[in-house]
């Protein structure tokens, strides 16, 4: 059971999932809020349930599943059914998230939340880790790698926290413009540092 949380986060494009990865590949046992947020909605699931009881089966796809394009415009068009749908699922996710990290055997745990100051879930954690790079490489990154426009990466770096807030409220920050080799040290500094402050919480 880990009893000691690094949250860690990052804006879209910034490497978040290379630098968890590189954690688990250390022996750290990884908590991943979009997993638990899929989770947390699947079939027959309890969160699932309620939001078919709102929307109706037309949210649901054939087979069962949630029609997530659906759902979307759904919310979209509607800020009233974004909140009911936020205040439905955030403290899903939250419990969840708490729950695998107790379950988990690993001498710390990472909960790899890509919204984690924003949301506030911050709070739940010991430490937080904030993978960093500039706005422009974001972009550049996100565009390559998802094959969407500049203008959609832009609407999703404005969604999330300004890079300065979340520089201001991170523990430990790792600048992600460099070689593997670099983040690999990074990370493994880091670890080091965690193991130190896990075993004395």
């Amino acid at each position: 059971m880990a009893d000691y949380i690094v949250g860690l986060t990052g804006g879209i494009g910034s490497g978040k999932t290379t630098v968890a990865n590189l954690f688990a590949e250390l022996g750290i046992a990884l908590v991943d809020a979009d997993v638990v947020a899929r989770d947390v909605v699947s079939k027959n699931s309890t969160g699932l349930k309620a939001i078919t009881r709102r929307f109706g089966t037309k949210i649901l796809l054939a087979d069962g599943n949630l029609d997530r394009s659906a759902l979307r415009e759904r919310i979209f068009n509607s800020d009233k059914d974004r909140l009911w749908l936020n205040d439905l699922l955030h403290p899903l996710i939250r419990q969840n998230m708490l729950q695998q990290c107790k379950e988990v055997q690993s001498n710390y745990v990472i909960m790899v939340v890509p919204l984690l100051f924003e949301n506030g879930l911050d709070r739940l954690v010991h430490r937080t880790l904030l993978v960093d790079i500039p706005p422009e490489l974001q972009q550049q990154r996100t565009i390559a790698r998802d094959a969407v426009s500049a203008k959609q990466v832009q609407n999703i770096i404005g969604s999330q926290a300004t890079r300065a807030d979340k520089l201001s409220k991170a523990d430990d920050v790792i600048d992600n413009q460099g070689e593997i080799s670099a983040l690999k040290c990074k990370v493994n500094a880091l670890h080091t540092l965690y193991l130190h402050l896990s075993s004395e919480a």
